[in-house]
């Protein structure tokens, strides 16, 4: 289930950002709020949910002690029961979800009221395309890097290998051509700073 941010807003800017993994989304999230963007992650609202008795109780149930480490819901751990089992990776989305859906429209109010508003609010999510959720937004960016620099990204984070991770994503060219704007992330922060205020300036925020 894809959840739902409600209706398009009529004064701030609302932009869904994604792209592949370890192509640098958190990093161009940060970059965005130094350009005066109201920012909001979906994994952070996933990671604060899963801290939740309910929840954790509730996925401790479904998916067995496993995936707890010091009494704590592990987010690996999770992946790895979910991972290759369709019918608990559906039960856990139809769990949180919702529930981010919720979050993510709250969050999207309090920024109309902001005075000043911001110049843009942006929420990061991985399988925006994936979810089909790109008519949600006003507009949509996708980060992508070239295939050497996302491994080394993903070996210094100690993620699995690309292949196995990207597994359920649409590959970074097809991301590219759905989104209404690409930033490639191949340089460095200021690089990436930069290119990502001409987006910006593009959209009118």
């Amino acid at each position: 289930m894809s959840p739902s941010y409600g209706q398009r807003p009529t004064a701030t800017a609302f932009i869904g950002l994604t792209g592949g993994i370890a192509a640098g989304k958190s990093e161009a999230l940060r970059a965005l709020r130094r350009l005066g963007a109201a920012t909001l992650s979906t994994d952070e609202v996933v990671h604060e949910l899963l801290a939740e008795d309910e929840l954790r109780d509730q996925v401790v149930e479904r998916l067995g002690a496993v995936v707890l480490r010091g009494g704590r819901l592990d987010r690996g751990a999770i992946a790895d029961a979910v991972f290759e089992r369709a019918d608990e990776r559906a039960w856990l989305e139809e769990l949180l979800w919702p529930r981010v859906g919720e979050r993510v429209v709250e969050w999207r109010a309090h920024q109309e009221r902001r005075e000043p508003p911001p110049v843009a609010a942006i929420v990061e999510v991985p399988l925006l395309f994936e979810a089909e959720m790109e008519a949600v937004f006003d507009a949509t960016i996708a980060v992508v890097a070239d295939d050497e620099t996302r491994g080394r990204r993903a070996s210094e984070r100690g993620h699995r290998a690309l292949e196995s991770r990207t597994a359920r994503q649409l590959d970074q060219d097809e991301k590219a051509r759905r989104a209404d704007f690409v930033v490639e992330n191949d340089g460095d922060l200021d690089d990436l700073e930069e290119s990502l205020s001409g987006v910006l300036a593009t959209i009118g925020a």
